[in-house]
């Protein structure tokens, strides 16, 4: 069944609606993100919200970062895990007390390294993944949207998202 073309006074009640609730979101935020998100903002994503597309595009990086994060969390384990059965075949080994304790001074120290270096790949990854999300968005045409690695602007699009995910549970009748 095809759905019908919403009238001009219904897309102006969805508008007005969702700039309502963006205002009130906006409102329970801390006042320094407060003033980084100004009505005009507020207002082109309400425009932009009435595409029911922009809701699944968002849905679906969720998606995509919550399976991302769980495969970067696997691989982690897997480093840990390492760690673990180095540790028990070392103190299995029929060494010496001290050239156990030297053995496990320098094992630790490298494991120390180690998961020093997969944290910092594993963050490169979720960094890139912040990345591709806003070269999407910033493509869909979402106010607000844009690559950059600024923390308090990256924060911004956060809680940006956050009411979208907010507005998409939203029932809205045109």
């Amino acid at each position: 069944m095809d759905q019908e073309e919403p009238t001009p006074e219904a897309l102006q009640r969805k508008l007005y609606f969702l700039l309502e609730q963006l205002q009130e979101m906006a409102r329970e935020l801390p006042p320094k993100y407060q003033m980084r998100v100004p009505i005009e903002l507020l207002s082109g994503l309400a425009n932009c919200l009435l595409n029911d597309t922009i809701f699944e595009i968002v849905k679906g990086l969720m998606e995509i970062q919550h399976v991302t994060e769980k495969h970067l969390f696997q691989q982690r384990l897997q480093v840990q895990n390492k760690h673990t059965l180095e540790i028990q075949n070392m103190i299995n080994s029929t060494q010496s007390t001290e050239e156990q304790e030297l053995q496990r001074t320098i094992l630790l120290r490298r494991q120390k390294e180690e998961m020093k270096q997969t944290d910092m790949k594993l963050v490169m990854q979720l960094d890139q993944k912040v990345s591709d999300q806003q070269v999407t968005l910033e493509k869909a045409g979402v106010p607000g949207f844009f690559v950059t690695n600024k923390p308090i602007e990256i924060k911004v699009q956060m809680h940006l998202l956050d009411f979208i995910l907010r507005l998409s549970n939203m029932t809205f009748q045109c």
